[in-house]
């Protein structure tokens, strides 16, 4: 028997929230030059090319894995994108795939278990949670990539 824990916010506007997020992490992305976005770091950390390769392979299919209650391992990067467009343009079909499989989500399934990439057991809600909570960490090492690059980044409010 499925249980349905306290509401503190709908489907419709976690959704809202998260998209709100990735229309954020886009104008971070689009702000980059070119060849910063492949090659600038600061101490040791990753470029932002490839936090957003992490970005991209968590969200569609850790969401499409909770839909189809599929276990698949994590794979970052498995695309292998050369320019800065092909990010925006693979960040914009996500964008359409999670509204899709969003769609597919029932309010019950929240409080499911499932194990994300076969390494993370917890209730579908903290995973979703999750997936925000990491793009959010990773963006705000872009916002220190661009300051640093002498570039302004946008309000994090503004979403």
């Amino acid at each position: 028997m499925k249980t349905l824990a306290a509401q503190l916010i709908t489907p419709e506007d976690l959704l809202i929230h998260w998209q709100g997020h990735r229309a954020l992490t886009r104008r971070v992305i689009e702000l980059f030059p070119e060849k910063d976005f492949f090659e600038f770091s600061i101490g040791g950390m990753r470029t932002f090319s490839k936090l957003v390769d992490e970005l991209l392979g968590i969200a569609v299919p850790g969401l499409k894995g909770i839909v189809t209650k599929e276990t698949a391992p994590f794979t970052e990067g498995a695309e292998k994108l050369i320019f800065k467009a092909q990010y925006l343009e693979k960040w914009d079909q996500a964008t359409e795939e999670i509204n899709q499989y969003w769609q597919q989500l029932s309010i019950e399934d929240f409080n499911e278990t499932f194990n994300l990439f076969g390494q993370y057991e917890f209730p579908v809600i903290q995973n979703i949670l999750y997936f925000v909570d990491n793009e959010v960490h990773h963006r705000g090492q872009g916002y220190v990539y661009l300051r640093a690059l002498g570039i302004d980044p946008p309000f994090f409010w503004e979403r």
